[in-house]
């Protein structure tokens, strides 16, 4: 049981200053109260078949239709940068919820169909804390 959850700190102007004279800012459309309209969910078990805290979750098919196009846009623009329009060649292949700790993140299974390889990446709240992590660990 979680008795102390990590304190969520907003994103101050002078960090969202910081970042846009950096060029580490991004306009990446707010997702995550989208993705929580899921229909349904099933326990997600990794390959050797052990449990997980990960949920696979399901979505009626125009919310999925949706969502499909948004989280490819959202990856194209994280992995390759500014107007990055192309692609179709990239597949939502699967959403899953996680329900612990304060974050609640969604990790999104992307697959690239020209070579069949698959990556991830996580939607979550934004705080301020994590993004102090993440310029730290880009200037390391």
């Amino acid at each position: 049981m979680i008795t102390r959850k990590k304190t969520r700190y907003p994103v101050s102007q002078i960090l969202r200053q910081y970042l846009y004279h950096y060029d580490r800012q991004r306009d990446i459309p707010q997702i995550y109260s989208e993705l929580g309209r899921f229909s349904g969910a099933i326990p997600y078990d990794d390959p050797r078949g052990r449990e997980t805290l990960w949920h696979t979750v399901m979505y009626p098919p125009d919310v999925l239709a949706e969502l499909r196009h948004r989280l490819t846009a959202i990856y194209s623009e994280l992995k390759v940068g500014r107007d990055a329009q192309q692609h179709k060649h990239l597949l939502v292949d699967r959403i899953d919820f996680g329900e612990f700790g304060n974050s609640r993140p969604f990790r999104i299974r992307i697959t690239n169909l020209f070579n069949d390889n698959s990556d991830y990446f996580y939607v979550k709240h934004a705080d301020a804390s994590r993004i102090y992590g993440l310029e730290l660990e880009h200037i390391l």
